[in-house]
């Protein structure tokens, strides 16, 4: 049986026909003023419908409709909301007064975290991406966002009697959410198509807008195509690889085929992980196809203007297909595309010597990227080692791979009471500059008592909030009538509050408080500083060890002594994630060492009056000081984990009973904890500019957009002759340097050095068929280590001499001696050209 279809949508009045512009504009998502206007239209249904916009119009009866476009209370409101959003949309930005150019910059991520009822992401990645186009929408970036439309997005979770978690992954109606089906001229849906295995796969493309900032999002259930194409776009890290790379080439291919439909050709890709990887090959592709480029040209002008963020502190986090997979699906497009296949195939090996046997799409990312970024300090440290075995033989410190340490959109995450707060005391304007330090100036200037009655207003809600929800968890369990009255009286709206929110995986140790219990009761029941703690937090479906620490929290939870001091709350998300970091006191994070490249959340509770207790790593290892919050530890790695995390257990223990708890308790006869409130106004004023996604968007507009922008245009000019001449350099570079080596290297006298004078070194040098202008010969040096390796090492450059015989130049230089010991060099030989961006251009390095 055929069923055809037709969309119903409201009748809205002409008076209200702006609604529409105000429900589908998710500028609503963060900022109250207009977000006010809908509860106002009806409360209950408001709240029945998810806070979702659409389908509170969708589901309103007409006459209540009728009855609003005559009550002019409502109208009032209604006209001021539109003019807000119109005001926001027009208004001159920070872009247009700083940047005389307009460069178009497409965002790939595979979840964005923008509002609750637009259920497209699981976590911190999405939240992060979210953040993004919010922050980029409030400065004007010129920027569009392109992800995955997923007909059941990510799991809602439910826990079993014993604290098993379950999964429900109900069906989006995309007629229902803040989405709109893009269209042609002709008013029919816009499809794009990709090649699956052979099969070709038709997309249709939806679009959100995030403010300034338009999100094309790709949906393949199209009654089109087979229910198994259909299906690619189900859940969000559903299914097994073959699903995984389909929904990545639906991303990236599929996505930089809707911007080419759409005219908004990017001048710059920024991939959000390496999920969108895929993109690099369609832009060569493009680019092959319609400036007659050939690959090597346009593979230069495609990198040139791509961007890679990975947000992964190890291996496993980066996806690795089989080849065979890859060539399955893979198969047609190096015929169609015109990309050699060979080329597809090297694009993404691991390292350059041995049998390629999986696809890797870190190293795709990593080599067809001008720019690399890891998202904190310490994760571009990390990130640099991770990504060094695809450019073996060059020392990982030296790997061009940059930072920028994550923010958070403040507007998403303030509290109404403490925006009005802010609103008296730092200015009606605070929230347009919440990346500047003196935005936060005016902070010590609110008075003690109400910052503090703000923050309890929040805890407040925060423990209601909990109990409503504990209350339907157990409802829906099946517990007794005992049992949920039970519920509705746990946690204490004066306690000292920790929260612990986020993905239940084994690193994140979230059974790290649980390690001796009795001196956590101690901590939790004492009589006069009691403590109480919320959990909340999914495992990933197929995480075991996950699920089994989950279920540890639940089953301490349920302990008779602990019951209202502990509580897991179920089915994490945006609203919960709200309260939860709008009321908490402090903010518990525990990961293993090394193994959290920012983390965001705990950024979330600082202008809330949140603070931070946490292990220094990611975010926290830049913000933190004695005065700001609290660490576990100074850093310390250890090799045993059993032994790393009982050492934490202890630090954390010492710091609740020794400082923390003691700091929240110091009443004075006004019974405000002073020294406390003092703490959260310091946490306040010194890091919410430091880590807001406003400090972060202006980084990358800086250093990554901008120069990604000019260096695609500098290659594309004069008819792309810079990039054929850089093409056509490599192609002499690759041929010719099996015969490049470093002959000698010697010290022009040998001895001892002091401080401040020169160690020369001279070498003679093999160039084969390359001239001294197409390389770089340096001397790589820095302290010897116990192992005699080079740490911390940095590069000179020598000197050309001339040539002593075919092929071969002499060269010299000097080691400057700025520090005493003993000091190691070597002499090396990389590429050298005007327009190659770093030593990933060619990889290539040469040691004596």
């Amino acid at each position: 049986m055929r069923i055809d279809s037709f969309r119903v949508v409201p009748a809205l009045p002409e008076r209200l026909h702006r609604l529409e512009d105000l429900a589908y504009n998710l500028v609503w998502s963060w900022d109250e003023e207009i977000r006010a206007v809908f509860p106002r239209i009806d409360r209950e249904l408001w709240e029945r419908s998810g806070q979702n916009p659409v389908l509170l119009l969708g589901t309103l009866p007409q006459q209540r409709l009728a009855e609003l476009a005559e009550d002019d209370g409502f109208l009032s409101l209604f006209d001021r909301t539109v003019a807000r959003l119109d005001a926001y949309l027009a208004e001159r930005t920070w872009w247009q007064r700083r940047y005389q150019e307009h460069p178009r910059i497409a965002y790939f991520s595979a979840e964005y975290g923008i509002t609750e009822c637009l259920p497209i992401y699981s976590g911190g990645l999405g939240v992060l991406a979210a953040h993004h186009l919010k922050s980029a929408s409030d400065l004007g970036v010129p920027l569009v966002g392109v992800g995955l439309l997923y007909q059941q997005g990510y799991f809602r979770q439910y826990l079993a009697r014993d604290g098993w978690q379950q999964e429900l992954y109900p069906t989006n109606d995309f007629a229902n959410l803040p989405v709109r089906m893009v269209t042609t001229e002709a008013g029919v849906p816009l499809r794009v198509e990709v090649e699956i295995a052979g099969e070709p796969c038709r997309i249709q493309v939806w679009r959100a807008e995030v403010g300034r900032i338009p999100l094309l999002l790709l949906d393949t259930n199209v009654a089109e195509n087979p229910k198994h194409l259909q299906e690619i776009t189900d859940q969000l890290y559903g299914g097994d690889g073959e699903t995984r790379i389909r929904q990545e080439i639906v991303l990236g291919i599929g996505g930089m085929r809707a911007l080419l439909a759409m005219d908004l050709r990017p001048d710059v890709c920024h991939m959000n992980e390496g999920h969108s990887a895929f993109l690099a090959l369609e832009r060569i592709a493009a680019l092959m196809r319609e400036d007659g480029l050939a690959f090597g040209e346009a593979f230069e002008v495609a990198r040139a203007g791509q961007i890679f963020t990975t947000h992964t502190p190890v291996p496993a986090g980066f996806d690795v297909f089989p080849r065979e997979l890859f060539e399955r699906h893979f198969r047609g497009y190096a015929e169609r595309s015109g990309i050699p296949a060979r080329q597809l195939i090297e694009l993404g090996r691991a390292r350059p010597e041995g049998e390629q046997r999986e696809y890797h799409m870190a190293a795709l990312a990593l080599r067809a990227s001008a720019q690399v970024n890891g998202v904190s300090r310490l994760h571009g440290e990390v990130s640099r080692r991770l990504l060094a075995e695809h450019v073996p033989g060059l020392p990982p410190a030296e790997l061009p791979v940059g930072y920028v340490t994550n923010g958070a959109h403040v507007r998403s995450c303030v509290s109404r009471e403490m925006a009005q707060l802010f609103d008296r005391y730092l200015g009606p304007d605070w929230w347009q500059h919440p990346g500047l330090p003196e935005s936060w100036e005016g902070i010590d200037q609110i008075p003690d008592e109400e910052l503090w009655s703000t923050h309890e207003r929040r805890r407040e809600r925060l423990v209601a909030y909990a109990r409503r929800r504990l209350a339907a968890q157990l409802e829906q369990r099946g517990a007794s009538r005992r049992e949920i009255e039970h519920a509705r009286g746990v946690l204490d709206q004066g306690t000292l509050t920790i929260g612990f929110a986020r993905r239940f995986a084994t690193y994140k140790r979230a059974n790290l408080l649980f390690a001796d219990l009795d001196r956590l009761r101690r901590i939790l029941l004492d009589s006069t500083r009691p403590v109480q703690i919320l959990f909340a937090g999914k495992a990933h479906p197929r995480d075991t060890e996950g699920k089994e620490m989950l279920r540890e929290v639940f089953r301490h939870g349920q302990e008779h002594d602990l019951r209202r001091h502990l509580v897991f709350l179920e089915d994490y998300d945006l609203a919960m994630a709200r309260y939860l970091v709008q009321g908490c006191d402090v903010w518990l994070n525990t990961p293993r060492l090394g193994l959290e490249a920012s983390g965001t959340s705990g950024m979330k509770v600082i202008p809330n009056g949140g603070l931070n207790l946490s292990v220094p790593d990611g975010w926290w290892a830049e913000g933190y000081a004695p005065e700001l919050g609290w660490a576990i530890g100074r850093g310390e790695a250890y090799d045993d984990p059993a032994y790393q995390d009982q050492v934490e257990s202890a630090i954390l223990y010492e710091l609740l009973e020794h400082e923390v708890v003691p700091l929240f308790y110091s009443r004075g006869i006004d019974r405000l904890p002073r020294p406390w409130i003092a703490r959260m106004k310091r946490s306040m004023r010194i890091l919410t500019p430091r880590f807001s996604t406003n400090r972060m968007i202006w980084e990358y507009a800086e250093h990554y957009y901008l120069p990604a922008a000019r260096r695609a245009a500098r290659l594309s000019g004069d008819g792309f002759a810079r990039a054929r001449d850089l093409a056509a350099w490599k192609r002499r570079v690759f041929q010719g340097w099996s015969q490049v080596a470093v002959l000698g290297a010697a010290p022009r006298a040998a001895g001892t050095r002091r401080v401040g004078e020169s160690f020369a070194v001279s070498a003679q040098v093999r160039l084969g068929a390359l001239t001294p202008d197409e390389v770089r010969v340096e001397i790589y040096y820095g302290p010897l280590d116990a192992q005699r390796q080079v740490t911390g090492g940095a590069a000179v450059p020598m000197r050309v001499l001339g040539q002593t015989e075919a092929g071969v130049w002499g060269y010299e230089g000097e080691v400057p001696c700025r520090d005493s010991g003993l000091v190691g060099y070597a002499v090396r030989v990389v590429p050298n050209h005007p327009e190659a961006n770093g030593l990933l251009t060619t990889g290539l390095i040469t040691w004596q």
